[in-house]
């Protein structure tokens, strides 16, 4: 690895003495024949107290393996001195799983109650481990020059429902594809996953790709 990747890690470059890291899920942000994003998101703790964030590794093809070239941490921005009703009570749910990026991202006031309300009726079935909300993720779309919905508050990825994870085979198709089909009745306009779905209120509101074959993205226009 190149030694300078080193003053990119944000701030998992703590002060403190030691620290531990454990990862919490890696998901694609994006994947090319010749390069990827992964999300790699993780949990800290120093002697000072807990932590986390998110962060996309950016990784190129090479022989005889893909190296990694560049990392983004997530900097979800401050708490927001007053938040929404759709906030706090996302934050309050014990069905809404949040790692550390995405819970400071929910914190920051900078998530769009569409989202947060679907989060919570999404919780009214499920649980849903989120992996992603809008820190940690590409500004735009992978490999385009599209914006993605994620940085600006408006999409979540969900990694693992009622305790099992997306990308597991062993987890019921049924399952995530009951939750793909109940974050578009929650109001989601862009809705990924492992299998490409049929129906929706929309045209192309079920997608899928090599990138959303590890969770589920849920994803709102306004």
């Amino acid at each position: 690895m190149d030694p300078g990747l080193v003053n990119q890690a944000g701030p998992l470059l703590s002060t403190a003495d030691q620290a531990a890291l454990q990862v919490i899920y890696a998901q694609y942000g994006g994947l090319l024949t010749d390069s990827a994003s992964v999300l790699v998101v993780c949990d800290q703790w120093t002697p000072q107290g807990a932590g986390g964030t998110t962060v996309d590794v950016r990784l190129s093809a090479a022989s005889p393996r893909w190296t990694v070239t560049a990392l983004h941490p997530a900097a979800p921005g401050p708490a927001a001195a007053s938040l929404s009703a759709a906030a706090q009570a996302v934050l309050g749910s014990p069905h809404i799983e949040l790692p550390p990026a995405a819970l400071a991202d929910v914190r920051s006031g900078q998530v769009h109650d569409t989202a947060l309300r679907a989060m919570l009726t999404l919780a009214q079935t499920y649980t849903l481990s989120i992996s992603v909300v809008r820190s940690g993720h590409p500004i735009d779309v992978f490999g385009t020059t599209r914006p993605s919905d994620h940085p600006l508050g408006r999409a979540f990825d969900v990694w693992r429902i009622n305790g099992l994870a997306v990308v597991d085979p062993a987890t019921p198709h049924d399952l995530v594809d009951g939750f793909m089909r109940a974050a578009a009745a929650a109001g989601s306009y862009n809705v990924g996953g492992p299998r490409q779905l049929a129906g929706g209120a929309a045209p192309n509101q079920f997608f899928t790709d090599d990138t959303h074959h590890d969770h589920v993205h849920v994803g709102f226009n306004s």
